[in-house]
């Protein structure tokens, strides 16, 4: 059940006793177990007044907010809005119709001050536990693979014209200072004949259901290859298990730390020059082909779904943030799809 924040008025007694109908927030009540999840956010979070001095908002309903708009695809004034409009929300976040309920800006703070205490991290790890404990997540093995995001802010060039002065210049000289983004963590990379300015997300799911296990966001001009290894680690596999990777991941480096970590590898062989790939190598890939296509779904739901083509954010720790947060509600999403 969700828990309440104020004691219940006659009017959310009679909204309980017309029956609403149940919706898909109703499901994840029955999926997830909150209390867990409110201890870790009780022992981290620990403020008691909020910016003018009122109580502030217990962190459940607040972190159950940030979920909505993941889920509903809704900015901080539009999910203010939809608290007062949506019974469904109120009733998940476990606010009452008689409740003070948070603004945008609560919103936006409560969101920030998650990532300056490293919660979502985690969050994302606890509700994989429960998730794995039901048998949803099954780790026999990791499928490993990159995706591209894109910069919140696009690059445009912005010339800026600065008066000199001083000794050493001439007078009334002017000189232009050129920059092109605000978004200062993201990088250059150049795939398939197109410029892309952002991130790369690094990302491993397991190779049965296509639960996100772990991953890590990166400049997007960093090389697949090197990458592995974290995505391996953050994904939390067992020895024996299997790590699928495409033909990017073909390295000696890799299959001595998949060895080393007591796993099996099933990496796609890459063609080298004057060398191409025998029969046997092009039927391996295609074997691993027919499993590495669960990754490639899941980032496509987490680009179409969950807009993660390109990043709301600005920096590459808030583009973490994102992830998890995404992460959270993809694999949340899939279970009550399964249980249901």
């Amino acid at each position: 059940m969700a828990i309440r924040v104020q004691y219940t008025s006659m009017a959310d007694v009679e909204v309980e006793n017309r029956g609403i109908k149940k919706t898909f927030l109703d499901e994840v009540e029955k999926v997830i177990e909150w209390r867990s999840i409110e201890k870790i956010l009780n022992r981290h979070y620990k403020k008691a007044k909020n910016i003018t001095g009122n109580s502030a908002y217990p962190p459940l309903p607040m972190f159950k907010i940030l979920l909505l708009q993941r889920w509903y695809n809704l900015s901080d004034p539009a999910m203010e809005e939809a608290l007062y409009d949506r019974i469904s929300f109120l009733r998940f976040t476990g606010f009452s119709l008689s409740s003070e309920l948070p603004d945008h800006s609560t919103i936006c703070r409560f969101r920030n001050y998650l990532l300056e205490k490293n919660i979502y991290e985690r969050l994302f790890y606890e509700i994989n536990r429960q998730l794995e404990k039901k048998a949803w997540i099954v780790k026999s093995g990791v499928i490993v693979d990159a995706t591209i995001v894109e910069s919140s802010r696009r690059p445009r060039k912005k010339v800026e014209k600065v008066i000199q002065k001083g000794e050493g210049y001439e007078e009334g000289k002017t000189e232009e200072r050129v920059s092109y983004s605000e978004d200062v963590d993201a990088k250059w990379v150049e795939k398939r004949n197109h410029l892309y300015y952002g991130y790369k997300l690094h990302m491993g799911v397991d190779d049965k259901n296509g639960f996100i296990l772990g991953g890590h966001i990166s400049t997007a001009n960093i090389s697949d290859t090197n990458q592995m290894e974290g995505v391996v680690d953050e994904s939390e596999v067992k020895r024996g298990n299997v790590v699928y990777g495409d033909k990017g991941y073909d390295s000696e480096k890799n299959r001595r730390i998949i060895k080393a970590k007591g796993l099996k590898q099933r990496i796609m062989k890459k063609a080298k020059r004057n060398k191409p790939l025998s029969r046997w190598q092009k039927t391996w890939n295609k074997l691993i082909a027919k499993v590495r296509y669960i990754v490639e779904r899941g980032f496509g739901t987490l680009k179409r779904q969950y807009g993660m083509n390109r990043f709301r954010y600005l920096g590459k720790d808030k583009g973490q943030m994102e992830f998890f947060l995404n992460a959270m509600c993809f694999n949340i999403k899939k279970a009550v799809r399964m249980a249901i």
